[in-house]
């Protein structure tokens, strides 16, 4: 039994004629009875009775109508549900990110003008740290992973920088250094630092001890936070200064200030790491969005 004898049987089943239903069909009346024939003695019963003029549908035939149109309806389904597929239009995408990196505007940008260009595809967040977001790349619960350098990639995955940010002295509100427009970082050799712990955020952090070793002294860490919300939150309570992303800035936090650091100053980098061979394709047209996004034409 094959789809066309599905297609043939409601044809006839709802002209009732074999005329009638082979000019809907655009075949000639003998093909079609024949191939209803055939349909009937596969399935062992008569689905039609015929008549003088026109046909009826016995019991089975009218079963089967409803069991043939549902079955071709699915069909239907199918199809348009593995092109919708095939072209990235249905399907989810599961992207995970750091907690620092939310704070820029190119994220959740990118994740609306997805949104706005796939509207069919379902869209997970995740928001974890390096280390935690590549483990879950490789055992796929997410596709797209917002990772900071540095780490080491399985060969299967991919990545390339999506951002490149200067980092800025978080400072308490009245704070001596806020009477500058910038801050040298060997200003920030007697100050108190809160700062993301070295396991959570490896990147930022190695960056900030980088360039305060190259400045001549080690930063004196009072206070270590595990969201840079909490890192903002400690700085505008005057328990520290900090050294953060310039994307904090959009953070909002009352009374806090923020100086770009003169000179030497760390960078905040963001990469974007995929799949080399992703099966899905709303998967790889995030991928090729988002990097649009990051480094749009002119």
């Amino acid at each position: 039994m094959e789809l066309r004898h599905l297609r043939y049987f409601v044809a006839v089943a709802e002209e009732l004629h074999f005329t009638r239903a082979a000019a809907r069909l655009g075949i000639g009346q003998p093909p079609l009875s024949l191939q209803i024939q055939q349909l009937e003695r596969e399935l062992g019963t008569p689905l039609l009775l015929r008549l003088p003029r026109g046909v009826a549908l016995t019991e089975s035939g009218s079963q089967f109508l409803d069991d043939a149109r549902a079955i071709l309806a699915a069909a239907v389904r199918a199809a348009d549900t593995a092109r919708r597929l095939g072209r990235g239009e249905r399907g989810s995408v599961a992207v995970g990110f750091t907690a620092s990196a939310v704070f820029h505007p190119y994220l959740p940008q990118a994740i609306r003008a997805y949104r706005d260009r796939y509207p069919g595809v379902h869209i997970s967040l995740e928001e974890s740290n390096t280390q935690a977001l590549l483990q879950h790349l490789r055992e796929g619960g997410v596709d797209v992973a917002f990772v900071r350098p540095p780490y080491q990639l399985a060969p299967e995955h991919a990545s390339e920088r999506v951002l490149d940010e200067p980092m800025l002295v978080a400072l308490p509100p009245g704070h001596p250094l806020c009477r500058r427009r910038s801050v040298p970082i060997d200003a920030l050799a007697q100050e108190a630092f809160v700062l993301y712990p070295r396991p959570v955020g490896a990147g930022l952090y190695d960056a900030i001890q980088a360039a305060c070793q190259r400045a001549g002294f080690t930063p004196r860490v009072i206070q270590e936070a595990p969201q840079m919300a909490s890192i903002i939150s400690l700085v505008a309570a005057g328990v520290g200064i900090s050294v953060v992303p310039a994307a904090m800035r959009h953070m909002g936090a009352e009374g806090i200030e923020y100086r770009p650091i003169k000179g030497d100053a760390p960078r905040a980098l963001l990469d974007m790491a995929y799949r080399r061979h992703e099966r899905s394709t709303a998967a790889r047209n995030a991928v090729l969005l988002l990097r649009e996004l990051a480094h749009p034409a002119g």
